[in-house]
């Protein structure tokens, strides 16, 4: 396996890898791409040929935050921090590399979903551009209410305690403020919007339409285009049959384990 492409990393917040994990990871590496893991300590189930990094060669988790937030709140800061440090191209744990990132292209992310809206589960951004700038402004000095906010949010956020750290307020208020919301705003601010893909490049088939990944009877690839370049399995909206029991033969998911060389069966959620 020769690994000549763009570097690409992930976190992983936890002690185990599921088979849906593992594939998206090791899928990354058939394609070329050097894949480095940040963890936060020892991980089981993690391919061969994905390099395993201390979490903290990006930052400092901090526990308190993390254990008023969600794992997502950390990889959210995450993935921008790492970016700006070196440069790879973020991917979530459950994004599959259908084709390579191109080498030229310095703007890695796109729209999804139906509503015109940014996903921040493939980001990648010249290291100094003013985009990062702008995210770890937001992520490290979190404003009194992000600039989107409307009256009823704000009101929503004057009812918490206010000794708590202001980044779990406004996550309390909205959980994807520091993810897609942020994203989309700071892109509109960079000017950089417009270079966002289209979504059939990174998020073809609609996290409404979870199950298709499972259903041996679905077209998955129906959703594809010849700008398809990775395939968002949304792990997070799939229901817990999926996680805790092999795919059925001749789904997308089967097929795609067949072909990579994973064994479902060997890390199912317990």
């Amino acid at each position: 396996m020769t690994l000549n492409r763009r570097p690409v990393a992930s976190l992983w917040i936890g002690d185990r890898l599921h088979y849906i994990n593992q594939l998206c990871l090791k899928s990354h590496l058939a394609m070329g791409h050097p894949v480095t893991l940040y963890t936060m300590g020892p991980v089981a189930n993690v391919p061969e040929g994905v390099e395993i990094r201390p979490a903290e060669e990006i930052i400092a988790v901090d526990e308190t935050l993390l254990a008023l937030t969600k794992p997502a709140f950390v990889a959210n800061v995450f993935r921008i921090k790492m970016i700006r440090k070196t440069g790879a191209i973020w991917v979530d744990c459950d994004a599959f590399c259908h084709r390579p990132f191109p080498e030229d292209l310095d703007y890695v992310f796109g729209l999804h979903g139906m509503s015109g809206a940014l996903n921040n589960g493939v980001v990648g951004f010249p290291p100094e551009s003013r985009i990062v700038d702008l995210l770890l402004d937001f992520f490290d000095n979190p404003p009194d209410y992000p600039g989107w906010w409307g009256k009823r949010q704000r009101r929503k956020m004057d009812e918490i305690d206010r000794s708590i750290p202001q980044a779990a307020r406004i996550f309390e208020v909205e959980r994807t403020a520091f993810g897609p919301q942020a994203l989309t705003w700071c892109a509109q601010q960079a000017g950089v919007f417009d270079k966002a893909m289209s979504v059939d490049c990174l998020y073809p088939v609609p996290f409404q339409l979870n199950d298709v990944f499972f259903d041996p009877h679905s077209n998955v690839e129906g959703h594809f285009t010849d700008a398809t370049l990775s395939v968002h399995i949304y792990t997070n909206a799939t229901r817990p049959w999926w996680r805790k029991n092999p795919p059925l033969k001749g789904s997308y998911m089967a097929r795609m384990c067949e072909k990579i060389g994973i064994d479902p069966a060997a890390a199912l959620e317990e």
